[in-house]
């Protein structure tokens, strides 16, 4: 039987990126939205606040855009600070490149699986989705669901009792199957 662990979203994450004022390197986003309007232009930043020192920080969502090409619901998201929205933002891959940041995502997950029952059988099959672009070592996710540690899920998969079509090794942000012989 194929049972599925989800691998979902805490909180937002820290961004990674160098504070101009006291040279810290994390950041916290709290889902604030900063617009501007230069007669028919619009800009928008996600404020983002450094873990050190509280200074803030704006990351560029769009810049220079005529109102009429911003979709009415993606203003309204904006001003209402949506939560949401800045999660979305966050985790997309244009965004992190334009502002030149990396996400930190240590303690913003977890690993919802099906319960303890699935075990007590010889087989493991399991589907492992993500709800979100969250970069983990699938090793440890096997560890942590299976009540397991992280060496012995390596020697498992050395000896051929832990087979996936993907590589378990570094680390992984999309979904995967895997099969868990004991």
């Amino acid at each position: 039987m194929l049972h599925t662990w989800v691998v979902a979203p805490t909180c937002l994450p820290l961004v990674i990126r160098r504070c101009h004022t006291c040279a810290s390197e994390r950041f916290m986003a709290d889902g604030k939205f900063r617009v501007n309007a230069h007669h028919k232009l619009l800009d928008a930043w996600l404020l983002v606040l450094c873990t050190g020192c509280g200074e803030t920080a704006k990351l560029t969502v769009f810049e220079r855009m005529n109102v009429r090409s911003v979709r009415p619901e993606l203003l309204d998201r904006l001003h209402a600070n949506d939560p949401v929205l800045a999660a979305e933002l966050l985790q997309n891959p244009a965004v992190q490149h334009r502002n030149r940041i990396a996400l930190d995502w240590d303690g913003a997950w977890r690993l919802d699986t099906v319960g303890p029952d699935h075990l007590d059988s010889d087989v493991i099959d399991v589907a492992v989705r993500f709800a979100a672009r969250i970069p983990v070592r699938p090793v440890r996710l096997i560890a942590e669901g299976c009540g397991l540690s992280r060496g012995r899920v390596e020697k498992l998969l050395t000896e051929g009792k832990l087979v996936s079509a993907v590589r378990l090794t570094g680390r992984l942000s999309g979904d995967f199957t895997f099969l868990l012989k004991r």
